[in-house]
């Protein structure tokens, strides 16, 4: 956790007063013997900064002026002197903080906060105790009980009770592992998980939290409505039927403004909310301690609650007194108010309800006591359909058919349909409440020792009030008073009421409060988690509730928070909202497993809790139990959670602010990347695994910017973000020299690559000469397996420059290193013309000439391309040249089955290349570029004697043919000699050449006799390039991109600069050209 320090070298005094040095700034002696105006010392790195220590910039005057430690002096700045960082360490206090943006605003000036002196008991213990018990407990669990029976009802609190305790060993683990801010199970996962699973898993938390108020609000309402004032319901149901939707409009109405009034209450004055927590648990602790005695007083007095029975179903209390069909008043018998209910007159001969008049009424006790034995009647389960009646087992009846239900009869029905996983659901809230401890680190005195201690106390004292609940519940109250959710055959009292003692208004008054108070703190506690994450700043549309309050109060936050609480109160129901906040708690508990498991597994060095009873085992376990937990409760929620939680993922993945927390999950993926690196064969793919893993060589201006940046277009369109890319470039000079500018163009690429969404990986090399840089980087770039079979470059244009001449011997080196590491090589010809990853082309074609075979790189990347919107609409042609002897037809067809066995869709054809004599042209052009071979020669003369030695060369050839000067003009100075012909001349050549017959041919060199001199090699080389250019031209000069073969450099390094102007020549007239040189294997198949 980052803390604020302003660190202080203090002099090491030989008298033993250094403690008073260490709290004071030293002054210096002497203006005079400060330079202010020198730069700060150190090696100019920046430093990581210290997570004790703010690495401030240390004023020259403060510097330590003792010659101790002069040999460290230069990097005083950075490192500073242990005495002054334990000085400060030992200064240290846990201030309630949040988080590490909440502190920047306090590094100007010191703060007086008083210290902390809450211990385990008050500051983990009893919070803990106040969330976890709470509204389940005094409104569900008798009913739980009666459902699912005492086994089931013990499996499920079993279940839930584990899940916590596991939940909190992990986290006492993560709380140990250093200081942990407020902002509690957010922070800890946050920065164990990264920011991605922390927004993800604090906003399920913070909605978790947001339901639970509304979750306690709707049961205060609940409260109030059924057993403390029924009379105050605005809506009445007409009938029978309608009274459960009557009560949940009465819950909506009250729940609405029971919410209002609490969200005034924590704007107005969160303080008083504090203050009353303590009254709010006392009010719990009395509800239970009331549940306790009752029970031992049933055990020799118990309670006098009878409930009527009709045959075996249970009558609803509520409009009449006397459980019976008659009875005799005045020595005369009369009928009931409840006969009058069943039958359509007072008197003995009226029509009665069938299963009314063949079954009698009976009467037992709702609560027999400890002793009555009545513990194996609801040792299992009793679930039922939603409307069914509640039925005592055991207890004969004599059944009737199957008649359509009159309403208004005094039955006691199910609201709900009840089943083991749904009561899961409505139960687990009650045991969440156990992150309470941890959000409090800030104010406890020892918080690496009050949490673990607290928490798992709190989780075990309430595990052992609920079990033990469940028993005596059993062990003491009827059955189908466990199973009558309402207390309707209690006259509408409470079930757990009438067992408390010394009254049932004990425990009504104090769940009424307890519940209330609950709803406060959850209305309290969600916006300043939602504030926290805010303020992190990794989710950008959440940023304007980082803001609130000149107090820090969150106002939008809470305004937020009550929206959310009230569609929670919309739905009305306790049992509907129950599941919905189960699924956010689980999966927050399921995320603080995951991260403790995660970092016991990876062995971080930084992974050192305090805490040591935990297991990476144990975090497993909690983590399988949340996730089963969660679909056991609702798989539909539990699928609707992680939806959320996924989105969210995905949604700071995308837009998110980049952290670094140093979290679990960077370490998780470095060892997954070292796992999967160690396995990854060092030998090459399989040609089916094949794909291009580029270096992408870029060049660098003299501000260290990149000079083309379509390069990375285009691999990025290339790529689509799969496979290896690696963007490497060279800076001229020595590391020490230029480690400055190689930062700074280093952030220049990975700002280009992420403008150009090109994924990969940035390599920079500094080295002695361009030439060795490019080498080293085809060498050794990428690592192990994950090396790179690709090099993509630009053409450089300015290769015939005289002030650049080394441009194209750099060049073609490079071809050469590739060719000698396998490799294949991507050279792009007008890089500047490409289009960028905005652009899209409607139409067009992508041409590949396939002259020669060298493993399918051609065919293979117009496939890639057409898979980028760019390029996404350009149909691929293909392109293959017939010689005189070939079968062109048979060409074509063998070329079209090859396709097709590829799955490629490409239009073919066959072009005739006619073997005719070599044009005047050819010689010129071959002429012109010898001339200027031998002028590239004379490189290492001075820069005047090589201008001086051109201009001789140049005269000399021109002095004694005059003839020829008129078709050939010779450039006025050396350091612009035209080397390629205009294209006018080439086209009035072109004319000439077809105008001239063969016996023309034979007075050819009679034109320049000394084209006959010229090197038959070269000619013939040019005659290729020539003609081919001329095809290529005629057939794919409108294309989109051209992709050609390129030929390899000459074996002798004699011809290197000939060899530049054959692929000038080449390419010539064409706007956008990818030269493809194969890396000598095959790199696609037709096999599956």
């Amino acid at each position: 956790m980052p803390t604020n320090f302003t660190v202080v070298p203090v002099e090491a005094r030989a008298d033993g007063a250094g403690d008073e040095a260490a709290e004071r700034t030293e002054e210096p002696e002497s203006p005079e013997s400060v330079d202010q105006t020198s730069p700060t010392p150190g090696d100019g790195n920046p430093r990581e900064n210290s997570p004790f220590i703010n690495n401030v910039e240390v004023e020259r005057e403060s510097y330590f002026e003792g010659k101790n430690m002069a040999l460290f002096e230069e990097e005083m700045d950075s490192n500073p002197m242990v005495s002054s960082l334990l000085n400060k360490l030992a200064n240290y206090t846990n201030l309630s903080q949040g988080v590490v943006e909440h502190e920047e605003d306090e590094d100007s000036r010191r703060r007086e906060v008083k210290a902390p002196r809450m211990g385990t008991f008050i500051g983990v213990y009893l919070p803990c105790l106040q969330n976890i018990l709470g509204v389940i407990l005094f409104l569900r669990l008798t009913w739980i009980v009666g459902a699912a029976g005492v086994m089931e009802s013990f499996l499920i609190v079993a279940m839930c009770c584990t899940c916590t305790m596991l939940t909190a060993i992990s986290m006492s683990a993560i709380a140990t592992n250093g200081v942990v801010p407020a902002g509690g199970s957010y922070y800890m996962i946050s920065r164990s998980l990264g920011p991605e699973f922390g927004g993800a898993v604090g906003l399920c938390f913070y909605l978790g939290t947001t339901f639970a108020g509304a979750m306690y609000i709707l049961g205060t309402i609940e409260i109030f409505l059924t057993y403390i004032s029924p009379s105050a319901a605005i809506f009445q149901a007409e009938t029978a039927d309608g009274e459960a939707a009557a009560l949940l409009n009465n819950m909506r109405v009250y729940g609405s403004c029971a919410l209002a009034l609490m969200a005034v209450v924590v704007f107005v004055g969160v303080k008083y909310v504090n203050k009353l927590a303590l009254v709010f648990l006392a009010c719990v602790v009395l509800s239970i301690l009331a549940i306790y005695a009752g029970v031992i007083k049933t055990a020799f007095a118990p309670p006098d609650i009878p409930v009527c029975l009709l045959g075996n179903r249970t009558l609803a209390n509520r409009n009449f007194d006397t459980c019976a069909k008659m009875q005799v008043v005045s020595n005369g018998t009369v009928t009931t108010a409840l006969w009058r209910l069943f039958c359509n007159g007072s008197s003995l001969g009226a029509t009665c309800d069938e299963y009314f008049a063949q079954n009698n009424v009976t009467e037992i006790q709702g609560i027999p006591g400890v002793a009555s034995g009545v513990f194996l009647d609801n040792l299992w389960s009793t679930y039922s359909d939603k409307g069914a009646f509640v039925e005592k087992k055991g207890v004969s009846s004599v059944p009737v058919s199957e008649e359509s239900r009159p309403g208004g009869l005094p039955y006691v029905l199910t609201d709900i349909m009840t089943y083991f996983t749904m009561l899961v659901g409505i139960y687990f809230p009650s045991v969440t409440g156990i992150m309470a401890g941890s959000n409090r680190s800030g104010d406890l005195k020892d918080a690496q020792k009050s949490i673990p201690t607290g928490t798992i106390l709190a989780i075990v004292t309430t595990s052992f009030i609920y079990l033990s609940c469940i028993v005596l519940f059993g062990a003491c109250i009827e059955g189908v008073v466990l199973r009558d959710k309402f207390g309707e055959a209690l006259q509408g009292n409470l079930v757990i009421g009438m067992l408390a003692w010394p009254s049932p208004w004990v425990i009504v008054i104090g769940s009424f409060f307890s519940t209330c108070g609950a709803g406060l703190q959850s209305l309290t506690g969600a916006p300043r988690l939602l504030q926290a994450i805010a303020r992190d700043g990794i989710i950008p549309f959440l940023q304007v509730f980082g803001h609130g309050k000149a107090n820090g109060e969150p106002t939008w936050a809470l305004l937020l928070t009550a929206l959310i609480c009230e569609t929670g109160i919309l739905i009305a129901s306790l049992d509907s909202v129950a599941p919905i906040l189960s699924m956010f708690f689980l999966m927050c508990y399921m995320f603080v497993n995951l991260a403790c498991a995660v970092q016991t597994l990876l062995r971080t060095p930084n992974w050192r809790p305090r805490f040591k009873f935990y297991h990476w085992t144990l975090s497993f376990l909690g983590m399988s139990l949340c996730l089963a937990l969660m679909f056991i409760c609702s798989w539909y929620y539990a699928l609707f959670a992680m939806l959320i939680a996924g989105c969210i993922y995905k949604y700071i993945e995308y837009r998110g602010a980049e952290k670094e927390w140093g979290d679990g999950i960077r370490g998780l993926s470095l060892n997954a990347a070292r796992y999967a690196l160690l396995r990854v064969e060092h030998g090459p793919p399989h040609t089916k695994n094949w794909r291009p893993q580029v270096l992408v060589m870029l060049n660098l201006d003299s501000e260290q910017c990149v000079k083309h940046p379509r390069l990375l277009s285009f691999t990025s369109q290339l790529k689509a973000g799969k496979g290896l890319t690696i963007v490497g470039s060279v800076l001229e000079g020595t590391y020490l020299d230029k480690h400055v500018e190689a930062q700074r163009a280093e952030e220049n690429i990975r700002s280009l690559m992420s403008a150009e969404k090109t994924k990969g990986f940035c390599q920079l090399v500094v080295s002695s000469n361009l030439r060795d840089g490019a080498s080293h980087l085809i060498q050794s770039a990428g690592l192990g397996g994950m090396k790179h079979n690709t090099v993509l470059m630009a053409w450089p244009e300015a290769w015939k420059e005289a002030d650049n001449p080394f441009s194209w011997k750099n060049f073609v080196d490079t071809v050469r290193d590739t060719t000698a590491a396998h490799q294949a090589l991507l050279v792009a010809k007008n890089i500047d013309l490409f289009p960028q990853n905005q652009e899209r082309f409607s139409d067009g074609n992508i041409d590949v000439w396939w002259i020669v075979h060298d493993g399918g790189m051609l065919m293979l990347l117009p496939f890639l391309l057409r898979q980028h919107k760019v390029w996404r609409k350009c149909r691929m042609r293909i392109f293959t040249v017939a010689q005189v002897d070939d079968n062109s037809i048979q060409m074509k067809k063998d070329l079209q089955m090859f396709l097709y066995h590829l799955r490629i869709s490409a239009e073919v054809e066959v072009v005739e290349m006619v073997e005719n004599d070599i044009s005047a042209f050819t010689y010129e052009k071959t002429l012109m570029m010898e001339q200027r071979s031998q002028m590239l020669k004379q490189m290492q003369l001075s820069k005047n004697e090589r201008e001086r030695e051109a201009q001789l060369i140049h005269d000399r050839n021109t002095a004694s043919h005059t003839t020829a000067t008129a078709r050939t003009q010779a450039p006025p100075t050396p350091d612009k000699v035209q080397m390629t012909w205009t294209k006018e001349k080439l086209i009035a050549e072109k004319h000439r050449n077809k105008d001239t017959g063969p016996s023309g041919f034979k007075d050819l060199f009679s034109l320049k006799p000394e084209w006959g001199n010229l090197d038959q090699s070269n000619v013939r080389r040019m005659h290729t390039a020539v003609k081919l250019n001329g095809v290529v031209l005629n057939k794919s000069q409108d294309a989109q991109l051209v992709l050609l073969n390129m030929p390899g450099p000459p074996k002798s390094r004699q011809g290197d600069e000939n060899y530049m102007e054959f692929l000038e020549v080449l390419t010539e007239g064409l706007n956008r050209v990818l030269l493809v040189r194969g890396g000598g294997r095959e790199v696609i198949t037709i096999y599956s």
